[in-house]
Parts: structure tokens; C-alpha cells; sequence
């Protein structure tokens, strides 16, 4: 179609020299064209100089749909007042006005009626003082004079069209158009400039001959912005900072899918915890079972559920080895840490102390509110020395926290399957002005530990927390779903100031 319109426009242009097109519109509507492909086309063909083109601006009036009624059936009031003279002396009342001819052109005709005094009130009735013979149809006469002129208002009453403009029966329109003359490049035939030097050019000779694009060595390329860290990865760099300069290394944790045994036997949860539900757990239908576990160690946790040891008396029930086969999107990187903590106590050359900790997502089967998402992030840190105690467990995440920033801090005890004290982790968010849950934390139970292989005065102390609720505390955001999810507002990623916690120790 664009090139239908260049061949028109340049055939138009060719007839003399003198030739141009007063206004793109009209020529276009004879010539059938579509008027902005024509005005496209002017474009194209200006920026190689075939044509020079300069605006146009007509204006005109347009008559709204109340007024091609009128000019269809005659303005409001003089239908009224032909309805009333049709009734005779006693006239009409308001809703048999209505009923004759509509409510809107009863409302609009009988004001016009009463303003001009061709009708009068009589009690409760209408009745017309002149016969509809003897009125001229002003407004329909103006109306079909400014439709026969194209809209244009030359000649006409300068008071006739501001009454009409005030009856909102017209409105002026703009039209920009285009007037076109011959360029300095101007030629019957358009002839396609080259954008580039290829090698079949250069390899025909054609080069010499093909006429090319002006290149412009002064335009400076479209800005390229670089890309933008999320606020949850801000803090998880922060975070992984501040855990490496307390010494701890960071675990393996790219596998979402673990086994029922890492993530939920080998910590001492046993197999009819609610937490192992499926509506509390995601399992995975394909493949829905794990290929290997170590099977002496398998041994070891199955001989522990069932019948106890390290002091315990075990839940005592069958253990399933199917149940604990099961695949799942893990709940919680913990799952991970057995794995560490057991390759740890049967490395050559025995236990050695350590600590380790690891950020990444975990998925729980939950509700989503404004402070829970079934998928986020875990942040989790153990330490594995000898005699540990509950006092090391506080201190250790009391310097995690103050490092950044956090410094209300409160514990609760807790229950947990896997540790023995267990404690809640909570922290005082300003805006939500509450305290808001940030972690769990405990030691881990000797069941959990001995069929592992480590000594007996081995202790474990571990925390976990979220990656969402801190960094909501730390960039003001009183409902995750703004954060994390698919209604995360992507001017934020932009705009959210580099994570730096301000170290309270």
C-alpha cells in the first residue's frame, strides 16, 4: 500500500513541472488512497528529497448526532409545538408531551417553546400560542446550510453558529493534511537507497553505482541501561558478606527436588507428621520416588525411628521405606544440611568443626497473605563444634542480626521435630509496628546426630530465617506479594537503593 502511494504521488508530481497537491486529504479521498498511508508515504519519499512537503491545516464544524436527528426530523421545539397544535386549545400534559414526542426532545423543545412564546402554560397543560405554520425552522435551516458547505461556517450568522455551538449541535475540527511539490531530488521513479556495504556489492562492483544512505558519524547510539540486581538478591549479597566475614562457608544448594528421607527422615521428623501432607508439602509426580540413599545410613535413621537410641526411645512405629523415598520440592534447605553434617562426620580423618550456611528457595504448600508466600527464601546457618550450648546459639544469631541492623530482637520457645531447645526468632518491624516472625532456631537432637556417625559430644546448633522478611523490613514493604511475584511492581528492581546494613556491633 506505501508503495502504491509513492508511485501515485511521484505520477502526480510528474505530469508538469509546476504540479504539487494543494491537501493531501482531498487528493487522497479522489484517488481513493488511504490518507495517513499517503502521508507515510510523503515522509519516506521527503527524507530522500523526491518531494517537499509543508502542513495544512483545515478546520471545519461536524454535526454531533442530536443534530442529524434534526436535520432528519425537524429541531426539538418545532415538534413540540406541532404536537401541541395538533391538540387544539386544551393543549397536552407533560407525559402525553413525553409520550408524543420523547422524553429529551420534550425536555429541549418545550424550553425553546416558552423561550420564543410559542407556547404557554395553561394549569397543568402545554397549549400553543402560534400555529406551527407560521415559525421557520431556523436551527434545522443552519444545520443542512453548514452540512451542504463541508462544515464551513463562511457566510453564515456569526450568532446562528455560536447558538448551534451552545446547543452542543456542532463542534470544530482540525484537519491536518499536507501540501506537496516537487523536491530537489525529485525523479518519476523511486529508486531504494542502500543502508549497508555487502559483500555481494562489493563482490559485484555494484558499489560504484548503488547509491547509498547518508551516514551520520555524529548521532549517538540509543543509551543502553544495565540491568538491575532485585532487592532480595541486594540483601542476599549483603547477607552472604556478612556470613563468609563470620567465618562461615557456604553449602551446595542448586537441588530443589530432594527425597523425603534428607529433607524430613534424617532430621527425626517422623512419617505421620502433619507437615508431610500434601497439603502442606509439594511432591513430585514424575519421578515420584528417589533412585539411592546411603543404605547404612538408612539403616541407622529407620532403627532410630523406630525403636530410639542416644537416650531416646524413637516414635516407635514402622518405618516405611517407601514413604521416605518420596520425591518433593524441598521445604526447607535444612534437607541440605543433613547432607553436610553427614558428610562431615564420615570424612577421612574424622570430625572436624565447621560452619556452614546457605540462601536459597524452599517451597511450602501455604496460604499467601501479606508476610507468607508458598515459594521464598531461606536463609540458614548451623555451627558443628564440640559442647556447644543454647547461650552460643543466641550469641552467634544475635551478631548475625546487629550486623544488620536489626537489634530488636526477641526468642520464644518452640517445638521442633529435629531440635531440642527450639526457639522463635522475631523481629519489630517499623511500619507494620508489630513484631513479625523472622526465624526458627534450635539445637539439634542427638537422634538426629548420632546416626550420622559424629562423637557424642559433637552439638549442633542451627537458625533459619526467611529472605523476604528482612529485606521488607530493610526497604519498607508491608506486603511480600510487592516483592516477590507477579505482582512486583519492575520499577522497584530500578529504582530500590543498593543494600548496605548499617553494622550495630
Amino acid at each position: 500500500m506505501a508503495e502504491a502511494c509513492e508511485v501515485e504521488i511521484l505520477s502526480h508530481l510528474g505530469t508538469s513541472d509546476g504540479s504539487c497537491i494543494e491537501d493531501t486529504y482531498s487528493w487522497s479521498e479522489s484517488k481513493k488512497l488511504d490518507h495517513n498511508k499517503v502521508v507515510g508515504a510523503v515522509k519516506s519519499l521527503e527524507g530522500d528529497g523526491y518531494v517537499s512537503a509543508s502542513p495544512v491545516s483545515t478546520s471545519f464544524y461536524t454535526l454531533s448526532g442530536e443534530a442529524e436527528d434534526i436535520v432528519e426530523n425537524g429541531a426539538q421545539e418545532i415538534r413540540v409545538l406541532s404536537a401541541l397544535c395538533d391538540a387544539g386549545e386544551d393543549g397536552l400534559s407533560m407525559p402525553d408531551l413525553q409520550s408524543k414526542v420523547g422524553k429529551l426532545a420534550c425536555k429541549v423543545g418545550m424550553g425553546n417553546c416558552m423561550k420564543n412564546k410559542w407556547a404557554k402554560k395553561n394549569g397543568a397543560a402545554l397549549v400553543a400560542v402560534v400555529k406551527v405554520e407560521d415559525v421557520e425552522d431556523e436551527v434545522r435551516a443552519a444545520l443542512l446550510a453548514l452540512k451542504d458547505k463541508g462544515g464551513d461556517d463562511e457566510g453564515m450568522d456569526a450568532k446562528v453558529i455560536t447558538g448551534l455551538k451552545r446547543r452542543k449541535l456542532i463542534s470544530l475540527v482540525t484537519r491536518k493534511s499536507m501540501s506537496v511539490c516537487r523536491g530537489p531530488s525529485y525523479a518519476p521513479k523511486r529508486v531504494k537507497k542502500a543502508a549497508d556495504l555487502t559483500k555481494e556489492m562489493l563482490d559485484s562492483g555494484s558499489w560504484e553505482t548503488v547509491p547509498f544512505k547518508p551516514y551520520n558519524f555524529l548521532t549517538l547510539g540509543e543509551k543502553v541501561g544495565g540491568g538491575y540486581l532485585h532487592p532480595l538478591l541486594k540483601v542476599r549479597a549483603e547477607f552472604r558478606q556478612i556470613l563468609m566475614e563470620m567465618g562461615f562457608e557456604e553449602m551446595p544448594t542448586d537441588k530443589w527436588v530432594e527425597s523425603s528421607f534428607w529433607n524430613f527422615d534424617s532430621l527425626f521428623q517422623p512419617q505421620s507428621h502433619p507437615a508431610r501432607d500434601a497439603h502442606d508439602t509439594f511432591f513430585i509426580k514424575e519421578p515420584a520416588s528417589t533412585v539411592s540413599v546411603p543404605e547404612d545410613y538408612y539403616e541407622r535413621v529407620k532403627t532410630m525411628h523406630e525403636s530410639g537410641g542416644a537416650g531416646s526411645i524413637g516414635y516407635r512405629y514402622d518405618f516405611k521405606r517407601e514413604e521416605a523415598f518420596k520425591n518433593l520440592l524441598r521445604t526447607h534447605t535444612t534437607a541440605i544440611s543433613s547432607q553436610m553434617l553427614y558428610k562431615l562426620a564420615n570424612q577421612e580423618g574424622g570430625f572436624t568443626p565447621q560452619r556452614y550456611f546457605s540462601i536459597d528457595r524452599v517451597f511450602r504448600n501455604e496460604t499467601m497473605d501479606a508476610t507468607h508466600l508458598c515459594e521464598f527464601h531461606q536463609v540458614e546457618g548451623l555451627v558443628a563444634d564440640y559442647n556447644l550450648s543454647l547461650g552460643d546459639l543466641i550469641g552467634t544469631i544475635e551478631t548475625f542480626f546487629k550486623k544488620i541492623g536489626i537489634t530488636k530482637l526477641r526468642f520464644k520457645p518452640a517445638f521442633n521435630p529435629y531440635t531440642e531447645p527450639s526457639m522463635e526468632i522475631f523481629g519489630y518491624h517499623p511500619d507494620l509496628k508489630k513484631w513479625t516472625e523472622i526465624g526458627n532456631s534450635g539445637m539439634f537432637r542427638p537422634e538426629m546426630l548420632a546416626p550420622m556417625g559424629l562423637p557424642e559430644n559433637v552439638r549442633v546448633i542451627a537458625w533459619g530465617l526467611s529472605l523476604e522478611r528482612p529485606t521488607m523490613i530493610k526497604y519498607r514493604i508491608d506486603n511480600i506479594r510487592a516483592l516477590f511475584g507477579h505482582k512486583v511492581d519492575m520499577a522497584r528492581t530500578r529504582t530500590a537503593p543498593v543494600c548496605r546494613f548499617d553494622s550495630a556491633v
